[in-house]
């Protein structure tokens, strides 16, 4: 999608850039010079995050006309799709002090969070079936892993990643992988893991596919999944190729393993058989 088209989406939305830069984590003063033409040819992560903010915008909207379908006499002020939050998360405010790993770890154990550039984020508890995917998951991955002797090991959440090894970003992939040297006397995992899977929750759409996307990429993690129940796709960005595109599967595909380079591939019809008998 090109700046132009997205400055037509943007309107045809009727969004603020206040807004967007609300949803997509990008910095208001960065999306006022794209729209404004100032800066010509933006990042392509940067691309990619407005990309993935206006498609979140663009779903939430027409779930919201739908539910004034559904529910016609409620409030149109009050039209929150029922137990879904809001798009925005972490904290905003201008002067608030950024926090640290200190910080992450004084918490009470009864607390969930990741701690992404200096903000917590709260976690809801998982849901059954998306602790069914990341079980199967994991015995896919740790399948191939072991038929193929590769050098590589493979971790479930609750797991914490030291993304940009500072002291302001702690993380909790539901499932990663890396295939190098790790000091594994440490209790946190410090650095960019070869690859990582997300599966989407209602709480953790916009994190996963928007904000982490960006941190990962970053950060130099080579290959991300995201796995969404919801549409029952699944996303993978390989940021090592060269004209790097996401490709979307379905749930009954058979998903390669791009940094196995063709070794390596998940049948996720085997998910799909049994996904209709769990509950949300």
């Amino acid at each position: 999608m090109t700046v132009e088209e997205m400055k037509a989406r943007k309107i045809s939305l009727g969004l603020t850039t206040e807004e967007i830069a609300e949803i997509s984590h990008i910095p208001l003063g960065t999306l006022q010079k794209i729209f404004s033409g100032v800066t010509k040819a933006p990042r392509r992560a940067t691309i990619e995050a407005l990309e993935q903010a206006l498609f979140l915008a663009e779903s939430e909207k027409k779930q919201r006309q739908l539910l004034r379908i559904s529910y016609p006499d409620q409030l149109s002020t009050d039209l929150s799709i029922p137990g879904e939050p809001d798009l925005v998360y972490g904290s905003t405010a201008e002067n608030e002090r950024k926090k640290t790993i200190k910080d992450y770890y004084a918490l009470p154990d009864t607390r969930r969070v990741e701690l992404i550039d200096g903000k917590f984020y709260d976690m809801s508890s998982p849901s059954m079936k998306h602790q069914l995917i990341l079980g199967e998951l994991y015995s896919l991955f740790r399948e191939c892993i072991n038929q193929h002797d590769m050098p590589c090991r493979i971790f479930l959440a609750p797991c914490d990643v030291q993304l940009d090894k500072d002291d302001y970003t702690i993380v909790q992939p539901d499932l990663f992988v890396y295939c190098h040297e790790s000091d594994m006397s440490r209790i946190i995992y410090e650095g960019a893991p070869d690859l990582v899977v997300e599966i989407l929750s209602p709480s953790s759409r916009s994190k996963d596919m928007i904000l982490k996307l960006y941190k990962y990429q970053n950060a130099g993690v080579r290959e991300y999944w995201i796995v969404d129940p919801r549409f029952r796709t699944v996303t993978v960005h390989y940021f090592g190729e060269e004209e790097y595109r996401p490709r979307i599967y379905d749930f009954s595909s058979e998903i390669p393993i791009v940094l196995s380079k063709g070794v390596c591939s998940i049948d996720f019809s085997v998910i799909d058989d049994q996904f209709d008998q769990w509950p949300e």
